[in-house]
């Protein structure tokens, strides 16, 4: 039996930290067989994830009831409420009500109240006797800081097969992240069907041996690594994702990172200059030489690709959907001074240097983005030289570009290496698998600021939200990856949420203290995340090495 005290400090264990709280004074609410759900309409997504997820976890039928059942769970659209806002009352003569500015907050009120339920409301079947579960007396309001809260997973490096990117979406979803950077192209691997271009999956999709460890690493797995997403699962991702109020944006790099298709389609290489018939997908980390030619052939092929992309990630009724990513970032230019073709089409387009024709070729495909209602988003780097209006950019060399970007009008994405990527190591340990990077502890994700105070308020106001990414060089599998993001990606999803005070002011104890609730929930949902106390032994990698070198970070 649940006790009041254990059911009262739940609603003080929320995790991201809601605005308020009122109470918890007392048991609110108890559920059981005989509790009813009700939706109004717009509200249908958060019906069926109550009653596939929770009620599952929980053994509850949650059967439709009337809207004024005393003793039931009511979901509620309320106008008066801002963009993915909600309003969380329980009371035990009105049951459990959810109102929510839009049906995104509808659904992150009934992930709070998950939360409330306890550990074993994140688990898929019941694990207790008895269908009885507590809930406190109280009122939750509550509503996102950024409108964009984001977390990057790179599948080129290592594939992540479908189940594990849904599993990703379940787990973005408890802790009210909601967009979903799928960075699915590099020079390691191909991973979306493209189906006018086959050889793009059949060649460009697999490598025959992989690189362990930092790229300085004598050590190799010989095994080919390999996987792609057909077009129908990419659907199937989407539309799991918009179950579940996050939007996913695609990533197809252009004109560096491109190993793997020139691998496939040589004739997209600047082959006055290399033999690109003899390259294949690349093993090894780093950037790479090896980038798209800038001809008309290279053009129309990547607008054929892009079509089907836009197939698979429709612009829909979501704040992000419009936006495809097209990377942009570390494309060495040695290959374009070397060619006689890629002068040419410098001389021709009267441009400057080879940093203008990689300009020329973003603006390329940001007029093609923009003639079909798109929006494009790249890396800092396609700053340089200009940008169109309309495109947007992802900070990662620190803040500089984001505020670059901010003050020339460019709405932005927060995502500074040195704060919230990811593969870096937690702590400065030997038992730190594979150290990548800097130290970035719990702590540090958790005092990070996305909004530089460079910015005056108005050009803050392009600050669309943040990310954390996600590299997957030295990830070989899935418990690797939640290694790395677990616990850290909970302080990130706060820090994206919750309206936290200045970093030196935000209560790091507080914090801490919610985390040894959140815990439980993410060993409910078989999180393998790094202890407090250090790695444990089968989470160590001895013997493979990383760059632990301070200040020097791996190229992606």
């Amino acid at each position: 039996m649940q006790s009041e005290t254990d059911i009262a400090q739940r609603a003080t264990s929320l995790l991201p930290a809601p605005r308020a709280v009122e109470g918890p004074t007392r048991r609110g609410l108890e559920l059981d067989d005989s509790t009813t759900l009700w939706a109004a309409p717009g509200t249908e997504s958060t019906e069926r994830w109550l009653r596939a997820t929770l009620g599952a976890a929980l053994g509850l039928p949650l059967r439709p009831g009337a809207p004024d059942a005393p003793d039931g769970i009511r979901l509620v659209l309320d106008q008066t409420l801002g963009a993915e806002a909600y309003r969380l009352d329980v009371t035990a003569e009105g049951g459990a009500q959810i109102r929510g500015g839009d049906p995104a907050g509808v659904f992150w009120g009934a992930q709070t109240l998950r939360q409330l339920l306890g550990p074993d409301a994140f688990r898929r079947a019941p694990v207790r006797h008895g269908n009885r579960h507590g809930l406190p007396h109280l009122r939750v309001e509550d509503a996102p800081r950024f409108p964009w809260r984001g977390l990057l997973l790179d599948v080129a490096r290592h594939f992540m097969p479908k189940d594990g990117v849904l599993r990703q979406l379940d787990l973005m979803a408890a802790h009210k992240l909601n967009v979903l950077h799928l960075h699915l192209t590099d020079d390691q691997g191909w991973r979306v069907e493209i189906r006018r271009h086959p050889r793009l999956t059949e060649v460009g999709s697999w490598r025959s041996r992989t690189k362990l460890g930092h790229r300085a690493s004598p050590l190799w797995d010989e095994r080919p690594h390999g996987g792609f997403y057909t077009q129908d699962d990419l659907r199937e991702i989407v539309a799991y994702a918009a179950e579940r109020h996050i939007t996913v944006v695609p990533e197809i790099d252009v004109p560096g990172h491109s190993q793997a298709a020139i691998a496939a389609y040589p004739e997209l290489g600047n082959t006055d200059v290399v033999d690109t018939t003899a390259l294949s997908v690349w093993d090894t980390w780093g950037v790479n030489p090896n980038v798209l030619a800038p001809t008309d052939t290279t053009l129309r092929f990547f607008e054929g690709v892009f079509e089907e992309i836009l197939e698979l990630f429709p612009a829909d009724a979501a704040r992000f959907s419009a936006f495809v990513h097209i990377g942009g970032d570390e494309c060495p230019k040695d290959q374009w001074r070397a060619s006689p073709a890629a002068q040419a089409r410098i001389a021709d387009l009267g441009l400057a240097d080879e940093d203008a024709l990689q300009s020329w070729f973003v603006r390329h495909f940001d007029s093609w983005l923009a003639a079909r209602g798109r929006r494009l988003i790249g890396w800092d780097e396609i700053l340089e030289g200009g940008l169109a209006p309309g495109a947007a950019v992802s900070s990662w060399r620190g803040y500089a570009g984001g505020i670059a970007a901010a003050r020339a009008g460019h709405d932005v994405v927060m995502c500074p290496e040195q704060q919230v990527y990811l593969d870096h190591r937690q702590a400065p340990g030997e038992d730190e698998p594979v150290p990548i990077g800097y130290v970035r502890t719990l702590e540090d994700v958790y005092r990070f600021e996305p909004v530089p105070p460079d910015l005056t308020a108005d050009q803050a106001r392009h600050v669309l939200g943040t990310q954390a990414n996600v590299w997957t060089e030295v990830m070989e599998d899935q418990g690797r990856v939640d290694y790395q993001e677990f616990p850290r990606l909970a302080a990130f999803a706060e820090v994206a949420w919750s309206d936290l005070p200045a970093s030196p002011e935000r209560d790091f104890a507080d914090f801490e203290r919610r985390m040894t609730a959140h815990y439980a929930r993410l060993d409910a949902l078989g999180v393998a995340y790094r202890p407090p106390a250090g790695p444990l032994p089968w989470q160590r990698r001895p013997g493979i090495s990383g760059r632990p070198v301070d200040g020097q970070p791996p190229n992606r």
